[in-house]
């Protein structure tokens, strides 16, 4: 496809700017021109102005400026694309053909919109029906208005294994089958994917609707379900409620991110519109770009409880390579034991806007997380904690950003245990340099300076691609293992794209649902692109570790007993060596710059802590053969 510059201008030569932006600004008249309050921007006078003859509208306010296809973008929050093709239509012209192939995708793709679309009416006929009933007392209860229910068009599936394949068979099976809508497994029949359950429409960034999340009503797992991916829907690249929160977040110059759709609805409940939600994952890296194309600090308000705050972790761990120069992420807090729901019911907007003003930066919740992570009152746990810091600083790829990290850590590293010497006085062993009052103070690690490129390089290197494929199958048979090795897992480095996918989906996996097997857990990836991986692996030969094998025979359960205690110290050293090694790299740049004793101590020390955990890794692969 290729739109000419001489074709682009055609197309806004046939849109009024002034009609365009009228539809959901208020303007008037002012001369040739039209004037407004800034919709980029809080004001109570007009300073936003709009010239039809030149194409362009401004804002002598914030400087904000454009013409019809910028408009979609910043205020309607479009891609470039769908903008063009939205005013395309409204002018009556025809956008240029792409190739064949992307011009049968697209053919294709509509047609799946027809069939989600057609499903989410038919779903929404069934909650309005007598049928419906119960799920509309439960809508009432969970205190969502007829207003709510009916702008997120809620609907019902019936507790069917045909009602909505028999609704919908003016289109074929295959296609039903290709948008998500039902279950094919092997030769049977196929059948409906969604029973009992109250049905919410997953909508573009268009509001047009490419899959649905299912709420079970009454018992049953699991308890939200959704759509797999298909052509029109990748999880991963889609937030929950974009379509609404994008112009809402221009007023607000804001975009809160929270758990589920539920946490959503409950919001816009309460008024609050700038709200939008991942769809059972973490959040990915195409998620947090959606959201720093909105504001350049999305504001994450995560449960209080402990799986609310490893997902922040997740993603704050997730953003740090992606961080540059004025984007970042700010983290909220809710009480523990409470949800969105919970809060604005018993406070209100304004009780859920004050947790929102205590939000903290990203910098602050690596180093609260960190500090709270275990005691520090040995010089080795002082020292574990300087290197998980300086972990999450090195993550980042920004050089600019990631200086100021490092230099943001040590000023609270030296605050944070000069203090209570500076006030105990006395000898303190482990502080170098003498105070003027006859005790002992601490001096600023030299080694918290930016590390060598090699250190950096050893960071990025991770894990070699056969360690991390026994890893993974372990997880898979063993995954009571994921839930306490989380926060090591957060932190390994797999270089493979796929492999690294997969761990991510196996810890989001786990984290939204406590208690997996095996089956469950594949169960869960099985709609996924790991699916096939992951089975691969599960079957993989050659993989001399303990935690990789078929367990048979009479002694089953004492076997299952060293494999999961094999897995736990495995994942241990894969993680740690990697630090190790970085620390080791830094040790020997110091060691050839200074040529000292204590120097050339140190880097023998790491070299023999990284020699032991070699070993260690070659007796667990050798254990399993015994």
């Amino acid at each position: 496809m290729t739109l000419t510059p001489q074709w682009l201008d055609e197309l806004r030569a046939r849109i009024t700017l002034s009609t365009l932006i009228g539809r959901t600004v208020k303007i008037t008249r002012a001369g040739r021109e039209y004037k407004a309050c800034c919709p980029f921007h809080n004001e109570k006078t007009p300073s936003f102005t709009i010239n039809d003859e030149k194409g362009f509208y401004h804002c002598f306010g914030c400087s904000a400026h454009g013409d019809a296809i910028r408009w979609m973008t910043d205020q309607r929050g479009l891609s470039f694309m769908d903008a063009v093709k939205e005013l395309a239509a409204e002018a009556g012209m025809d956008v240029p053909a792409p190739d064949p192939r992307a011009a049968k995708k697209a053919e294709e793709q509509a047609s799946l919109r027809d069939v989600v679309q057609g499903a989410a009416d038919w779903f929404a006929q069934q909650l309005e029906s007598t049928n419906g009933a119960p799920a509309r007392d439960y809508l009432a209860r969970r205190g969502i208005s007829d207003a709510t229910r009916r702008a997120f068009a809620f609907g019902l599936a019936p507790d069917s294994r045909s009602a909505l394949k028999e609704a919908l068979k003016k289109f074929p099976t295959a296609m039903l089958v290709e948008s998500g809508m039902l279950i094919a497994v092997d030769d049977k029949e196929p059948y409906d994917r969604f029973r009992g359950r109250l049905m919410i429409p997953i909508r573009d960034a268009r509001g047009r609707v490419i899959a649905f999340g299912g709420r079970i009503l009454g018992d049953g797992e699991p308890k939200y379900l959704n759509s797999p991916d298909t052509p029109l829907f990748d999880k991963g690249r889609t937030l929950f409620n974009l379509d609404k929160a994008s112009p809402a977040s221009r007023q607000t110059n804001r975009v809160i991110v929270v758990e589920g759709y539920m946490d959503v609805i409950a919001l816009a409940e309460a008024g609050i519109a700038d709200a939008v939600a991942p769809l059972g994952t973490a959040l990915t890296e195409n998620q947090l770009g959606m959201l720093w194309r909105m504001v350049p600090v999305p504001l994450l308000c995560f449960d209080g409880d402990n799986a609310g705050q490893k997902a922040a972790m997740r993603a704050a761990t997730r953003a740090l390579p992606l961080l540059r120069p004025g984007f970042s992420l700010a983290f909220a807090t809710l009480p523990a034991g409470q949800d969105p729901d919970d809060l604005v019911r018993a406070k209100g907007a304004a009780g859920f806007a004050a947790i929102l003003d205590e939000a903290q930066p990203l910098v602050e919740r690596l180093w609260a997380h960190e500090v709270a992570a275990g005691p520090l009152t040995t010089p080795e746990e002082r020292a574990a904690l300087k290197t998980r810091l300086l972990a999450h600083a090195d993550a980042i790829q920004d050089a600019d950003v990631r200086h100021h990290y490092r230099e943001a850590f040590r000023e609270r590293l030296d605050a944070l245990f000069a203090r209570p010497r500076a006030e105990r006085g006395g000898r303190v062993p482990w502080a170098p340099q003498a105070s003027r009052g006859g005790g002992r103070r601490f001096a600023p690690d030299p080694r918290l300076q930016p590390p060598a490129d090699e250190t950096r390089s050893i960071g990025k290197t991770g894990i070699a691609a056969p360690l991390a494929a026994a890893l993974l199958g372990g997880l898979l048979r063993y995954p009571q293992a994921i839930a306490r090795n989380e926060e090591a897992l957060i932190r390994l480095a797999v270089p493979d794209s796929a492999d690294a996918e997969l761990l991510r989906a196996i810890l989001d996996s786990a984290a939204a649902q406590e208690g997996l097997d095996t089956e469950g857990l594949l169960a869960i990836l099985e709609p996924m692109k790991v699916y096939n991986r992951a089975t691969t692996l599960l079957r993989a030969d050659g993989m001399h570790f303990s935690f990789n094998r078929r367990l048979e025979g009479e002694e089953v359960e004492a076997a299952r007993e060293i494999a999961l205690r094999d897995l736990d110290e495995y994942i241990g050293v894969l993680v740690t060596q990697p630090e190790i090694r970085a620390r080791l790299a830094e040790a020997t740049a110091d060691y050839m710059r200074t040529m000292d004793d204590e120097g050339h101590a140190r880097q023998q020390k790491l070299r023999a802590m990284d020699e032991e955990l070699t070993r260690r890794l070659a007796a667990l692969s050798d254990s399993s053969q015994s």
